[in-house]
């Protein structure tokens, strides 16, 4: 054993993948489960226990085959997860730029003050989801928006309560920065939003327009596209030098997220999903999260990596 290889697996970019962290996480995750009795403990214990890649022509390697457990707060699922809705929203949104060259895409980032606690998270959760679903139907928004894509983000806080908000990316006609009746400022998004989650005080909007040039870095474009794709949860959330707090985030996010989405497509976008024939990224294929389904290998070809308790690493058989 002593004399196995550990598994050297990076990207394109020459950066190593985050197997044997995210495998660290998966399994401290596993036994908070164990502790508060979720039967889908032990099945979370093996996600990716044994990982086969294909060696490509460059030298480089590519995943070709494991199993996942697919729990939504499992580490290395959300990692695979992140991945994939990056990965397929950067192909819709390309496409959906190739037929509407002249529309625009505004990012926003739609909060509500007050935070909750883990009993009230699932019910706060579906009436932001309700309320955005107001804010996208009222005339103002509607007559120029194509299509949408939006992403839950839940927070932490210090004393246990728990922040909630929504990253959305709007692809809109080139007609709403024309015009009187068209755009829509600051004020404009801020009013509108209260209105839909009927609150008494002004929630913070921040409101963008996305520039798919590249200029300083990557696009704006992508960066807006990677933000709306991030984790759901962050595991550090739950990943604490305490335990006693670990296990009751844990509990509380498995009960609010449970039948849940982390990302929804509407209008344009989300017909050029489906015609695209993307999988969903929340129960779906999280092995090929780029795309990119490989043949089958032959022998020669596969590298084959076991997870080692003792070693606490991924070692080359």
């Amino acid at each position: 054993m002593a004399n196995k290889k550990i598994l050297q697996d990076k990207n394109s970019y020459g950066k190593p993948r985050p197997w044997r962290q995210k495998k660290l996480e998966n399994l401290r995750y596993a036994e908070y489960l164990s502790i508060l009795l979720y039967k889908k403990a032990h099945k979370v214990q093996g996600c990716a226990d044994v990982l086969r890649f294909r060696k490509l022509p460059d030298g480089s390697t590519k995943l070709y085959q494991t199993w996942f457990c697919k729990s939504r707060l499992c580490p290395l699922c959300n990692w695979r997860r992140s991945l994939k809705n990056s990965s397929q929203l950067t192909e819709i949104l390309a496409e959906a730029h190739r037929r509407h060259s002249t529309a625009r895409f505004i990012f926003l980032t739609l909060t509500e003050e007050n935070s909750v606690d883990g009993v009230d998270l699932k019910r706060r959760l579906k009436a932001l989801t309700h309320a955005f679903f107001k804010l996208v139907h009222y005339k103002k928004v509607s007559k120029n928006l194509l299509g949408f894509v939006r992403s839950t983000e839940i927070t932490t806080n210090a004393n246990g309560s728990y922040h909630q908000h929504l990253h959305v990316l709007l692809f809109v006609k080139s007609a709403y920065f024309k015009g009187t009746g068209n755009y829509l400022s600051q004020v404009d998004w801020t009013n509108l939003w209260q209105k839909a989650l009927k609150s008494s005080y002004k929630p913070i909007v921040n409101v963008e327009a996305v520039r798919t040039n590249k200029s300083k870095g990557k696009s704006s474009l992508l960066a807006s596209a990677q933000e709306t794709a991030k984790y759901q949860v962050k595991s550090a959330d739950y990943m604490t030098d305490d335990d006693n707090r670990n296990q009751q985030v844990i509990d509380d996010l498995e009960q609010a997220l449970a039948g849940t989405r982390q990302i929804g497509y509407g209008g344009l976008l989300k017909q050029i999903k489906q015609q695209l024939k993307l999988d969903d990224a929340d129960n779906g294929d999280l092995v090929n999260v780029d795309g990119d389904k490989l043949s089958e290998p032959t022998e020669a070809e596969l590298i084959v990596a076991r997870w080692d308790q003792q070693r606490k690493n991924y070692l080359i058989w």
